[in-house]
């Protein structure tokens, strides 16, 4: 199996080579993604399954606040949190990040002192990426020189949408160059689609393909601040992605839906996705993540539920 993009080199040589290559793709059948998301979302699993499911959704999730009114201290609560999800049970799995926008990476990086929680920041002025190159590559590089160890950035819709497709898949590789670190080391590097803004599930899987050609370790559905954000359908469609791109390269990208995932029910039906399109490489936080900030305290209320045989309720986790 080839590990290497050498058989895409010339796919993203000119504007036109990308086009006929996007274009060429196959057509997504809507009526068929949608119902075999829908038939995934109503597997049901046993009760020694669901306990593994919840700490393994747990320890999936990127704990998010991302609010003009964000305060340091808000940023280190949510790390605190983080860490020890449920400070009445130890054995409670730790979240997989932290997301913070990028003034708040420092203060999230302090907060967890050492713990394996990753800091994520946003950047590309984000959430709708309207700014110039140079911009977007500061913003960049002063999260990852404040610590970051994860980049969640944003493609620039009006330009994907307008078709230039180039110009996206250099602003992603650009953004890449500059999650590079004087040392060699790198942050990993998330990309945004805002899938809910591209209309299409074929503009869904063109995305996908610039992003993975481009360098992204992570594709990502959503902001989470539009309507329409990760859904059981647009994540299959892009875990096929996924799928289709290790086929050809041997290179695997993780996939991270966000934003309106909120129940337990809602986390397992999406781990059942992964592992019934992508396997088991995928189910862990390095290959899949949850964009989420709710989502932890229904867990963790399910997971209480499990132990004690008693719904705690909303009362007895802490408010985000």
């Amino acid at each position: 199996m080839p590990t290497t993009l050498t058989a895409f080199a010339d796919v993203t040589t000119s504007d036109s080579a990308l086009r006929r290559f996007l274009h060429g793709l196959p057509g997504v059948d809507a009526v068929g993604l949608e119902a075999r998301a829908a038939a995934l979302g109503t597997r049901s699993i046993k009760t020694t399954a669901k306990a593994y499911a919840i700490d393994l959704a747990i320890s999936m999730i990127d704990l998010t606040t991302l609010e003009g009114a964000d305060t340091p201290g808000k940023v280190r609560a949510l790390s605190a949190k983080a860490v020890h999800p449920d400070p009445t049970d130890r054995s409670t799995p730790m979240t997989a990040a932290v997301c913070v926008y990028p003034d708040m990476v420092a203060t999230a990086k302090a907060a967890l002192n050492g713990a394996d929680v990753k800091v994520a920041s946003v950047a590309t002025a984000f959430p709708a990426g309207r700014a110039a190159l140079p911009v977007k590559l500061a913003d960049t590089a002063d999260a990852v020189a404040a610590g970051a160890d994860e980049i969640d950035m944003v493609i620039d819709r009006g330009a994907f949408l307008a078709g230039r497709y180039l110009e996206t898949y250099e602003l992603i590789k650009a953004v890449k160059e500059a999650c590079v670190r004087p040392d060699g080391t790198a942050a990993r590097l998330k990309v945004i689609f805002e899938t809910g803004e591209l209309s299409t599930y074929d503009n869904i899987r063109r995305a996908s393909w610039i992003g993975m050609l481009a360098g992204a370790d992570f594709i990502k559905t959503s902001t989470g601040k539009v309507g329409v954000n990760a859904t059981p359908a647009n994540t299959l469609l892009m875990l096929e992605a996924v799928r289709d791109f290790r086929a050809q390269t041997g290179i695997q990208i993780g996939v991270k839906p966000a934003g309106g995932i909120r129940t337990t029910k809602d986390a397992i039906k999406f781990l059942v996705l992964v592992n019934e399109t992508v396997g088991e490489d995928w189910l862990s936080n390095h290959w899949f993540r949850f964009g989420a900030s709710s989502l932890l305290n229904d867990l963790l209320m399910q997971r209480q539920k499990l132990s004690t045989g008693r719904y705690s309720g909303p009362d007895y986790v802490t408010v985000d």
